[in-house]
């Protein structure tokens, strides 16, 4: 009974893994630059009793476990060359899929509760927001029309990324937005954590709007929206 318990999960972690593997090759096939991401490794103990090693980084108290890239150079191995990606995941079956943005799109990443609202909003407005999903964890992400490298830099708002592998993301709020509280930017020198990958505890990540579907929208279009659902949670 025991071993085909075993058995069962392995088949199921298997079916995942190729899940994740066939949606990096998809990503990349669409044009969207994709790369390898670090992911929850099977539950044990780790460097000792009593330590539980929660990333495949290996690093003890990782603050993005599973959420980040697993190499330092992700901007440079990031590719939207299927057989390419195809390959990166035969090499890790097991990695969460992590996508580029600020090339051909942008993300604008919000708390899940505040992004269903803007959705709601959204078809009332009759506004098409695009592709969305939502994160394995707490977050909403609406994928946007890149707005490139702008010739005013004010004009950029950056997501501070630390790309030391297993450091995780550390972004910055965008700033001279009032009224847009836990609202990240995702554009150059950044990225997400795209479906179907999981975090530990936090199940896997999943499209409410498949990309492919839906045109990316302009993004400054889809920010009234956003600060409209921030400004109704105030209240």
């Amino acid at each position: 009974m025991v071993e085909t318990m075993r058995r069962g999960r392995r088949r199921a972690a298997g079916r995942k893994a190729a899940g994740r593997a066939a949606a990096a090759v998809s990503y990349a096939a669409m044009g969207w630059p994709v790369c390898a991401g670090a992911y929850p490794p099977p539950a044990r103990t780790h460097r000792g009793a009593g330590a539980v090693r929660g990333c495949s980084c290996d690093r003890i108290g990782c603050p993005a476990p599973g959420a980040h890239p697993i190499s330092a150079a992700w901007q440079v191995e990031a590719t939207t060359d299927p057989a390419v990606a195809d390959a990166m995941w035969a090499a890790r079956p097991d990695a969460n899929v992590i996508l580029a943005t600020g090339r051909v799109f942008d993300v604008l990443d919000v708390p899940a509760p505040l992004g269903l609202t803007a959705l709601n909003l959204m078809a009332g407005a009759d506004i098409e927001p695009g592709p969305v999903a939502l994160s394995a964890g707490d977050r909403a992400l609406f994928f946007v029309l890149t707005r490139g490298a702008p010739a005013d830099e004010q004009e950029w708002w950056s997501c501070h990324l630390d790309s030391e592998p297993g450091s995780g993301t550390e972004h910055s709020e965008l700033s001279g937005l009032p009224g847009l509280p836990g609202l990240r930017w995702h554009c150059r020198a950044s990225y997400v954590v795209a479906p179907p990958s999981r975090l530990p505890g936090a199940g896997a990540a999943r499209w409410l709007r498949e990309p492919g579907s839906h045109p990316l929208p302009d993004g400054l279009r889809l920010l009234e929206v956003l600060a409209d659902a921030c400004e109704g949670a105030r209240q």
